[in-house]
């Protein structure tokens, strides 16, 4: 699986910790940055490429991480095709690839320690979409809010 990772400034070491993990275990990684310091970087500026790469197919999932998770998740949802989710625990992560069909997650580096990222990134990538009837309904009513 492909995953598109970004982060501004706020979130570049929690985004390095989850990249290594990743690549430890066989994902592949599309890198949007930052990868250097740079305390002036807008969020925005990551967000966007990383979810185009998802819309367009070029990668299956997204994970982004700014200082509070929030900024991300709100330029993502801006992106025609990605449901992205902020995530801040566990059951959260199940029920939004359950119930949403997440395809983006976004995380606070600032809030969530490094092994719950973790936790949180493993259930994201590996829990299946349940297609239950009533979510692909629910979804298709989302995606038709312009």
């Amino acid at each position: 699986m492909k995953i598109a990772m970004a982060a501004d400034d706020a979130g570049r070491e929690l985004k390095d910790i989850i990249k290594a993990d990743l690549i430890a275990k066989g994902y592949e990684i599309e890198d949007f940055g930052l990868t250097g310091h740079q305390p002036t970087a807008d969020y925005p500026d990551y967000a966007e490429p990383a979810c185009r790469a998802v819309a367009e197919g070029r990668c299956e999932r997204g994970i982004l991480v700014c200082g509070t998770g929030i900024g991300m998740s709100m330029c993502a949802n801006r992106v025609p095709g990605i449901r992205c989710a902020h995530l801040t625990d566990c059951f959260s992560a199940e029920a939004t690839r359950l119930h949403n069909d997440a395809n983006v997650i976004a995380l606070g580096g600032r809030v969530t320690g490094p092994g719950l990222a973790l936790k949180i990134v493993d259930i994201f990538l590996n829990t299946p979409f349940s297609n239950a009837e009533r979510h692909v309904r629910r979804i298709k009513k989302m995606e038709a809010i312009k």
